[in-house]
C-alpha cells in the first residue's frame, strides 16, 4: 500500500475515534484509460466530503452519492461504473450498476463499506448497578463513559448519545437537567415512578421544557419486575438495545433506520432518479439525468445547467451540454435511464 492510502486508513481511524460514521471506498478493478488505479481508497463522509482519490469527475460525483446510501442504510454496496454496452449480460448478481458515459471510455469496479463508529454511552454515577452498566456496555465494544453526577455536563453526551442517569437521589435533578441540555438520543433516570415524577416536576417547575422531558425514562429499562441492582443494569442495557435495533434511536451509530429504505435496484439497473431535466417552475431536485450521456449529475451550477424550451437540463461535461447545443432535438425528448 502506498503512503497515500496509509493516510486514508490513519484519517479514518481518527473519524471512528471521534464517533463519526463514513464509508469506505475502494477501487477493486479497473477497465483502462482510468484515472484511477486499483487498490485506490476514499473516506467519504455523510456530508460528502472526500478524502484520498477514487476517480475522476465522471466517477467521483457518483461514488459519493453512493457512498452517502451507504451509510444512511449500513448497507455495503458493489458498483461497477461505466457504460452498459461495456459489460453486456455478464453482470454478477448483486452488483449495482450506475452507466456513467467519460470521454476515457474507463470502467471501474469500487466497493463503498460503512464504518459506523460505536454507540456511546454515558452513565451518570457511582453505585454497583451504574458501574455494572458500564462494564457491560464494554462487553458489547461501546463506547462507555461513567461520569460521577457532581462531574457530569450536558458537555459529556451529544445528540448521538444514550445517557443513562444513575445518581439515585444525589443530585437527580442537576444530572437530568444537564442531560436534557445534551438533547441525547436517549435519556433515562434510574428510579421509582414516583421519583421519577418528583424530578420532572421539579424540572418543570424550573422552566424545562414539557416536550423535551417527556423523551425522559422513567424508569429506565425494561419492566422486570422486582430485581437486584445488576439485573437492573441488564434490563436497561437491553432496553437501549431493543431501542436501538427497531430504530426508535436513529440518531445514534449503527442504530436501525426508523423506516424502511429503498431497496437499490437489481444487477445491471440503475438506481437513479429518471427525470432528465427540471420543468420551469419547480422547485430544483437534488439530481438529475445528463440527456447526453445519461449520467446522473448534481443539478447544481456546477453541472453546466443549459435551459431550452422552458426546460433546464444539466450536464456532466463541457463535451455533453456542447453535442447537445450542436443538436438539441436529438437529445430534449430522449428518455435518459441512469
Amino acid at each position: 500500500m502506498d503512503s497515500d492510502g496509509w493516510e486514508v486508513l490513519k484519517q479514518a481511524g481518527e473519524l471512528e475515534r471521534r464517533g463519526e460514521a463514513f464509508a469506505l471506498a475502494t477501487v477493486v478493478w479497473r477497465q483502462g484509460p482510468s484515472s484511477s488505479q486499483r487498490g485506490a481508497r476514499a473516506i467519504i463522509t455523510a456530508e460528502g466530503e472526500v478524502h484520498g482519490w477514487i476517480g475522476g469527475a465522471c466517477a467521483e460525483p457518483t461514488v459519493i452519492r453512493e457512498a452517502q446510501q451507504v451509510i444512511a442504510s449500513g448497507a455495503a454496496r458493489l458498483l461497477l461504473l461505466g457504460s452498459p454496452d461495456q459489460f453486456g449480460a455478464a453482470i454478477p448478481e448483486g452488483m449495482t450498476v450506475v452507466p456513467i458515459s467519460c470521454q476515457s471510455e474507463g470502467a471501474l469496479e469500487v466497493y463503498i463499506e460503512p464504518v459506523v463508529p460505536a454507540p456511546h454511552l454515558v452513565v451518570v454515577g457511582r453505585s454497583p448497578m451504574a458501574q455494572t452498566l458500564a462494564g457491560l456496555a464494554r462487553a458489547l465494544h461501546w463506547r462507555t463513559d461513567l461520569v460521577a453526577g457532581e462531574d457530569f455536563t450536558a458537555g459529556a453526551a451529544g445528540p448521538g448519545s444514550m445517557v443513562v442517569v444513575a445518581t439515585q437521589g444525589h443530585g437527580d435533578e442537576e444530572a437530568v437537567e444537564e442531560a436534557v441540555a445534551a438533547r441525547p438520543a436517549y435519556l433515562g433516570l434510574v428510579g421509582s415512578r414516583r421519583r421519577g415524577a418528583a424530578v420532572l416536576g421539579y424540572l418543570a417547575d424550573r422552566g424545562l421544557p414539557a416536550d423535551e422531558l417527556g423523551r425522559v425514562h422513567v424508569p429506565a429499562g425494561l419492566d422486570l419486575g422486582h430485581i437486584t441492582h445488576q439485573e437492573i443494569a441488564v434490563a436497561i442495557l437491553a432496553e437501549l438495545v431493543q431501542l436501538r435495533a427497531s430504530g426508535a434511536l436513529a440518531g445514534t451509530p449503527g442504530a436501525a433506520p426508523a423506516g424502511h429504505a429503498a431497496a437499490p435496484g437489481p444487477a445491471g439497473t440503475a438506481n437513479a432518479a429518471n427525470a432528465p431535466a427540471r420543468q420551469a417552475g419547480q422547485a430544483e431536485p437534488a439530481e438529475a439525468a445528463d440527456p447526453v450521456c445519461g449520467m446522473t449529475v448534481a443539478a447544481t451550477t456546477a453541472s453546466r445547467p443549459l435551459a431550452h424550451d422552458g426546460v433546464t437540463y444539466y450536464f456532466c461535461s463541457a463535451s455533453c451540454r456542447r453535442k447537445f447545443e450542436l443538436d438539441p432535438a436529438a437529445y430534449a425528448t430522449r428518455e435518459t435511464r441512469c
